[in-house]
């Protein structure tokens, strides 16, 4: 383990009930943001032989994908904090056909740990880059790792006000209970890189060039498809209103009336294919040069 400062509180969080949480539901979460890293993995620009680096790799869809894309004379190495996922995940590659050989899950915490030097042509990220204690760090990090003329590409969530998903949930919700203040805008979580100047700024201390940041906007089936109830069920146990819940003082009376105010405000969005709600996000390249 390098000296630096690690991500402790991030590695607690999801090693802990959260890495459990995505387990249970990654079907559903696969399902909801999948097409969303899919016009990452189209920005990466993957080909055969390259050799991937996915960070953040979750429950290994991602990193799954990847392995078609780059064939059996590539490589993709999964990297996440979260033991409970990297188990979903090599339990995926084995069950894949032919086994998915040349992939590998590792536990690492990106921002302090060796990842190797001029390895990866290219790496890859469905919102694993937003959890970093010191993210100049991580990405310097990153970028030692990748081969000269590399290309990071990554996705990452634009602001809670282009996500209603996001936000008019825990509206509904605060109507009832009293929920945590926001986090500041730069702390590590889903939104911290919302801001697309900011991830400019720090991908370019890291020594990034080339640096570019898209808008991409896509309906999202919430929670994976199924009835309100199940959306609801999802929403309580994954994502921004399961986090601001987490640290609320509410009984089952409270409960049942969030749950009720989040159901009407989900309505609207409700068809024959589940709950479609607008996503936005940043797909973001930038290159080793």
């Amino acid at each position: 383990m390098s000296t630096q400062v690690t991500n402790a509180d991030q590695i607690a969080f999801w090693n802990a009930k959260a890495g459990s949480k995505w387990v249970e539901y990654q079907t559903q979460l696969d399902r909801q943001i999948g097409g969303l890293g899919d016009a990452m993995l189209r920005a990466a620009e993957l080909g055969a032989g390259h050799r991937v680096l996915d960070v953040g790799c979750g429950c290994g869809a991602t990193a799954l994908q990847a392995a078609e894309h780059v064939g059996a004379s590539g490589t993709v190495t999964g990297v996440d904090v979260s033991a409970p996922m990297l188990a979903r995940a090599r339990a995926r590659a084995r069950a894949s056909q032919g086994g998915l050989s040349q992939v590998n899950f590792v536990e690492a915490d990106v921002q302090a740990d060796a990842l190797g030097a001029a390895l990866y042509d290219r790496v890859i990220s469905r919102f694993g880059v937003m959890f970093f204690t010191d993210p100049v760090a991580a990405f310097r990090n990153i970028r030692a790792a990748m081969a000269p003329a590399g290309r990071l590409a990554f996705v990452c969530w634009r602001g809670a006000d282009e996500n209603p998903w996001m936000s008019e949930p825990v509206n509904a919700a605060a109507r009832h209970v009293a929920l945590p203040p926001a986090p500041p805008a730069d702390a590590p979580g889903p939104m911290a890189f919302a801001d697309p100047e900011r991830v400019r700024r720090i991908l370019d201390a890291a020594g990034l060039s080339r640096i570019d940041i898209q808008k991409h906007d896509a309906p999202c089936v919430i929670g994976g498809g199924g009835d309100l109830d199940s959306c609801v069920d999802f929403l309580f146990n994954v994502g921004p209103l399961s986090r601001a819940l987490m640290s609320a003082d509410f009984n089952e009376q409270s409960k049942a009336a969030i749950r009720a105010s989040v159901c009407d405000v989900l309505r609207p969005y409700l068809t024959p294919t589940g709950v479609v709600m607008p996503c936005a996000v940043w797909i973001v390249t930038a290159n080793n040069a």
